[in-house]
């Protein structure tokens, strides 16, 4: 038994198309693979040393490196392409009804209600759009009227857009709380996300202190059996979030993909048994949704280099675990996430030799390896990959 796990979820970093990515208008999608391709380059040898370049069935380049851990990809089955139904399919929740998206903007009772129960004497927007235009197309009016900017994605999600100094972060958190009341039942979005901006010069620039307010998920999941069986749970970055608190003992929130490795190896330090729960978001909201192909390779080989110092930090009894939850192709058309398999790495100092884990069937396989670890209840879907750890 590992005493702890260390899970590190790539946030975005897809790994080629899924077998139903038609469904989802996403055939052609592959974000570390167009990546690469693109680029021409990318070196990241601590991730390469685990098996990312010996995983099958992808266009990534095969590899001399001898792989020590266990690798391989896998598949979603719930019904979606975002962090939340990813997230909940990784510790067991199966979503078989997609979020609701709303291509034309929210209903006018649903904005007239949030209208009311916000106070706010109107808003900007309500169009589906991207976080970084919308605000420099409503910013100055934002600035004059006070009002909110409303805006929603491919993705479901109600996102509240507001300048720090117009809507202070405990008001634009207030609204978002209340828009999460609202937004229930056949209105039920998977997040409501506070997008606090502040002006840089000519632009207005999106800041780090953004927070998701998610729809509450089943209680028949990892996190709640390893917290009421007694084990430690910490969420750093936005797990916490995604998870709504439910199943999370302990939580810290980061300003970017190196401070959530920071915290992470600090929480090493700290908490000996149990699992710690660490979301890079950076690769998806700075990079794959602007379509920053340079941004995102540089931010891999960024991430790589500071997984030398958690592989260092790492004992005996450590479990190590990195993945994805979605991809969001950063060369693909659009600005939404698509439909892929995700790339899953394991590893403890135990392991001399690569193990080929092959095509998972669900993203729930990797949490049912954790809760098989920690002789918790099993999870309603997955198999446990223990035994080829071993």
């Amino acid at each position: 038994m590992f005493k702890r796990v260390i899970w590190i979820i790539l946030d975005s970093v897809g790994i080629g198309e899924a077998p139903d990515a038609d469904s989802f208008g996403d055939m052609g999608a592959d974000t570390l693979g167009n990546i690469l391709k693109m680029r021409g380059h990318l070196r990241v040898p601590n991730m390469e040393r685990l098996g990312l370049f010996s995983i099958d069935g992808t266009t990534l380049p095969q590899t001399d490196v001898e792989s020590v851990g266990a690798y391989g990809k896998a598949r979603e089955i719930s019904n979606g392409k975002d962090t939340t139904i990813g997230h909940w399919e990784m510790v067991g929740i199966h979503t078989k009804q997609s979020f609701p998206t709303y291509p034309t903007g929210f209903p006018k009772d649903i904005m007239d209600e949030f209208v009311k129960r916000t106070g706010c004497k109107g808003y900007l927007g309500n169009i589906v759009a991207s976080g970084t235009q919308i605000i420099n197309e409503l910013g100055n009016d934002h600035m004059n009227t006070g009002y909110p900017i409303i805006y929603t994605s491919a993705d479901s999600v109600f996102q509240i857009a507001a300048h720090e100094d117009v809507i202070s972060l405990k008001n634009l958190y207030g609204m978002c709380e209340t828009a999460r009341k609202l937004l229930q039942g056949e209105h039920g979005v998977a997040r409501v996300i506070a997008r606090p901006f502040v002006k840089d010069g000519e632009k207005y620039i999106r800041t780090a202190n953004r927070r998701d307010f998610s729809l509450k998920p089943s209680q028949e999941n990892l996190l709640v059996y390893m917290k009421d069986a007694g084990y430690r749970v910490t969420g750093i970055g936005k797990i916490e979030d995604i998870f709504s608190g439910v199943g999370i003992c302990d939580a810290v929130h980061t300003k970017s993909n190196l401070d959530g490795m920071d915290k992470t190896a600090d929480f090493m330090e700290t908490q000996h048994e149990g699992l710690i729960f660490t979301n890079l978001v950076e690769f998806d909201s700075t990079w794959g949704h602007r379509r920053d192909v340079e941004g995102y390779a540089q931010g891999l080989e960024d991430f790589d280099d500071r997984l030398g110092q958690i592989l260092s930090k790492m004992k005996d009894d450590d479990l190590l675990i990195i993945n994805a939850d979605h991809g969001c192709d950063p060369t693909f058309r659009g600005t939404d996430h698509t439909r892929e398999f995700i790339p899953v790495l394991m590893y403890h100092k135990g392991m001399h030799k690569g193990v080929n884990l092959g095509v998972l069937d669900t993203f729930a396989d990797i949490g049912a390896t954790i809760a098989d670890n920690f002789g918790v209840k099993n999870l309603l879907i997955g198999t446990s990959l223990k035994e080829k750890l071993l």
